[in-house]
């Protein structure tokens, strides 16, 4: 009994000393910044920003595939990472037009049959296509077939490539039609090509065409230039045709702005905005993880 009103009596001792403390740090923190406010956030969203333009420069950049050019390596509707780092970089390597220096820092060379994205040099606009052609080498399509340095680069005819019919990837006019109980597919006709070094890809081959781009002169590629193409031959815009012909021509190395890297996401054009659910079922989830 007695040790507790020992307590209860210095518990009413000190009453008046924690009162004052007590007020002492309510001043204090009224006094004190507010964390977590509009500074704060601002602060915040300044940092997200400088870290995501220093990745998208330096490290990697998203693209979206926008036409038929590359099939079948790429649909319309891929979205991949593009590596920044394997041929250094140029002021066309960072966004919002930061950058303004000439030249190549930190410069690689691609290797021939590289997926590369590069600036268009005629607009602000960025393209994909793949090298053929390195500085000194000689490029020329004869009848559809691709000869380097003057020797044919060996094409082999394979299996057609079949895709489902969507928003984004109608049949081609020159394409053969397909149903099946699963839908309508458009089918081209395919080759597998050999690059010397043995690197090898696929290609379409729709018709034989008279003139460009399955007959052309032979192109002598100059130093610090790449002869591009894109892997769908008879519908891509490139170094087979001049810039006056919106085309590539000799594409010079310091547009380059990296190597095509891996798909994160695929869609077949079929979704609305307003309909969440929608994104699900356009996605094309077996593309999601094709590396170049």
């Amino acid at each position: 009994m007695t040790q507790v009103v020992d307590r209860l009596g210095r518990s009413g001792e000190s009453g008046g000393m924690e009162s004052a403390d007590v007020t002492a740090e309510s001043q204090a923190t009224e006094s004190a910044p507010k964390k977590g406010g509009f500074a704060e956030t601002t602060r915040f969203l300044i940092l997200l920003f400088v870290v995501a333009v220093i990745l998208r420069s330096f490290i990697a950049a998203p693209f979206m595939i926008p036409s038929a050019s590359m099939q079948p390596r790429m649909m319309i509707g891929d979205y991949l990472f593009v590596a920044k780092w394997p041929y250094g970089y140029s002021r066309y390597s960072f966004p919002f037009g930061i950058a303004s220096f000439g030249g190549r820092i930190m410069a690689g060379d691609p290797a021939r049959g590289d997926i590369v994205v590069f600036r268009y040099p005629r607009r602000d606009e960025d393209w994909v296509k793949r090298v053929i052609g390195l500085p000194g080498d000689t490029v020329q399509m004869r009848r559809g077939q691709l000869f380097l340095n003057g020797k044919p680069v060996p094409k082999v005819r394979i299996a057609d490539w079949t895709i489902p019919v969507s928003p984004n990837s109608p049949c081609s006019n020159l394409a053969k039609k397909v149903e099946s109980e699963s839908g309508l597919y458009c089918a081209y006709p395919r080759y597998r090509e050999t690059l010397p070094g043995g690197r090898s890809y696929e290609v379409l081959d729709q018709v034989e065409l008279t003139g460009p781009p399955d007959d052309t002169d032979v192109y002598t590629v100059p130093a610090g230039h790449y002869f591009m193409m894109g892997d769908n031959r008879d519908e891509s815009a490139d170094s087979r045709f001049t810039l006056d012909e919106e085309g590539v021509g000799f594409l010079p190395r310091d547009y380059m702005v990296g190597r095509a890297l891996i798909v994160f996401f695929s869609t077949d054009g079929s979704a609305e905005w307003i309909k969440p659910w929608t994104w699900f079922s356009a996605a094309r989830w077996d593309r999601i993880g094709e590396t170049y």
